[in-house]
């Protein structure tokens, strides 16, 4: 396990750009030319609630590096269950891990995706790099259609593995924007098409956290019987909002979040 968590997130920032090169132009956009004011926000991790590779075993490497436990969400169109974690030092980035509930899938997709986990050593889940070690099975290309037909989710794991599904910039922290509505907007003048999933913006000053996001960048996937493009991974942008004792809010909402699981969907 990691033993630098500024290490961790600098590995996972690093194998995230390989499949997302949209998100390097635009933290080159939203940053001031002065110092490099855009901060993360928060990552989020995707696995199966399997015992070998379930929601803990992937918690397990950011509680040794001192994150808590925050909040759990239910999401129950998408089958989905998910915690996230926080570190005491506020500038590190929440953690969102959530886990596809595979009782609650198909005969068929539980039998591909434990073909898939099955492939996994065990050494590489406590490994150093495995929040950012990607896929460690094959797959053929009617595995990927069956899953996706059933499950967004479970298709995007199967492609892409252990790695960040989305870094998010905090606009609080930006110097040159205010709003989410302004970010948006430089981000559409720049030629990024954005999730409307649910409106642009997801979320409200109510709810005390607004949400919008990039499109998926798509990359190309090797698979046993070709290659082809498949939507890798998005950047996302939050607002927080302050809570009556002044902090601003910390935790995620559940309607927003299942939205925002959208920004990967094919097109």
């Amino acid at each position: 396990m990691h033993t630098d968590v500024k290490e961790l997130f600098n590995q996972l920032w690093a194998n995230y750009l390989e499949v997302t090169p949209s998100a390097k132009k635009i933290h080159a956009i939203l940053g001031s030319s002065q110092q490099d004011d855009v901060i993360n926000d928060h990552i989020a991790l995707r696995t199966f609630n399997i015992e070998k590779v379930g929601l803990d075993k992937l918690a397990a490497h950011l509680l040794a590096l001192g994150y808590t436990e925050g909040g759990e969400y239910h999401f129950e169109a998408k089958k989905l269950y998910a915690k996230h974690f926080e570190h005491k030092d506020p500038t590190l980035p929440k953690v969102f891990i959530s886990e596809l509930l595979l009782e609650k899938c198909s005969e068929k997709l539980q039998s591909i995706v434990r073909t898939l986990v099955d492939q996994i050593p065990e050494e590489a889940i406590t490994a150093d790099n495995f929040l950012y070690s990607g896929r460690h099975w094959t797959i053929d290309q009617q595995s990927y259609e069956t899953l996706l037909a059933e499950s967004e989710y479970a298709a995007w794991m199967s492609v892409w593995g252990y790695r960040a599904n989305h870094f998010t910039v905090s606009v609080n922290a930006l110097k040159n924007y205010e709003t989410l509505e302004s970010v948006n907007q430089a981000l559409k003048n720049a030629g990024f098409p954005l999730n409307t999933s649910g409106g642009e913006i997801k979320g409200t000053p109510e709810v005390l956290l607004e949400q919008s996001s990039t499109l998926a960048d798509e990359a190309p996937v090797q698979f046993t019987d070709g290659t082809r493009n498949i939507p890798s991974c998005f950047y996302e942008f939050a607002r927080r909002y302050p809570m009556a004792n002044g902090q601003l809010y910390g935790g995620f909402v559940a309607a927003s979040a299942d939205k925002i699981f959208e920004s990967t969907n094919v097109r």
